[in-house]
């Protein structure tokens, strides 16, 4: 095949799968550039910004600020506190990525009171216990990215990530594609989650 039909060729693969046709998975390690595929398109979302709020202020549109007024099911709510609350992360870079979130809408780790910051050690040193109970992580990335430039996606609503991590997670896949393969589904890691949280 010359060049000319091999990039015919990928772009109707390419336009069969943004139309829902069905592949031929035979012919995916066929493509132009001789790698092999692994569809993933949960992911476009976050890449096209679909759930992020159009605007810093808050209110429904933030998603830290409307889940709390969904169902620990629906809101992907691990344990609500005081004056902060444990969600999963919708596009985790591993199973069992946590984000701690206080319920007011404020963007920067100095404006917290005493009693939030307090709360969300608290939540930080229970998810961990919870954490290591459910799924048995190596080790764990704790952190605050603190506004746009540190890679903080949704700056305007303060948020704590607390990912687990095992020995060899860090795979090709993040590198070259920028994608994570996740081995559970959401609600079944939320129901784990929140069952170990139980018996601390």
């Amino acid at each position: 095949m010359d060049p000319a039909e091999e990039s015919l060729d990928l772009r109707s693969q390419v336009q069969g799968a943004e139309h829902g046709l069905p592949r031929d998975p035979t012919e995916e390690t066929a493509m132009a550039d001789g790698f092999e595929r692994l569809w993933t398109p949960h992911r476009m979302a976050y890449i096209k910004g679909e759930n992020k709020p159009p605007h810093s202020e808050p209110g429904h549109e933030c998603p830290f600020c409307r889940a709390p007024s969904l169902s620990d099911e629906d809101g992907l709510i691990v344990r609500r506190g005081e004056s902060v609350y444990a969600v999963l992360n919708l596009y985790p870079y591993n199973s069992g990525h946590l984000l701690i979130c206080p319920y007011r809408h404020l963007a920067d780790f100095t404006e917290l009171n005493d009693s939030e910051a307090a709360e969300l050690s608290l939540f930080t040193r229970q998810a961990m216990t919870a954490i290591r109970a459910a799924m048995d992580p190596h080790g764990f990335n704790l952190g605050i990215n603190q506004g746009p430039v540190a890679g903080a996606g949704i700056a305007a609503h303060l948020h704590e990530h607390v990912v687990p991590r095992w020995g060899g997670d860090s795979n090709f896949m993040p590198i070259v594609g920028r994608t994570k393969v996740l081995p559970q589904e959401l609600p079944q890691t939320r129901y784990l989650l929140a069952e170990a949280w139980d018996e601390l």
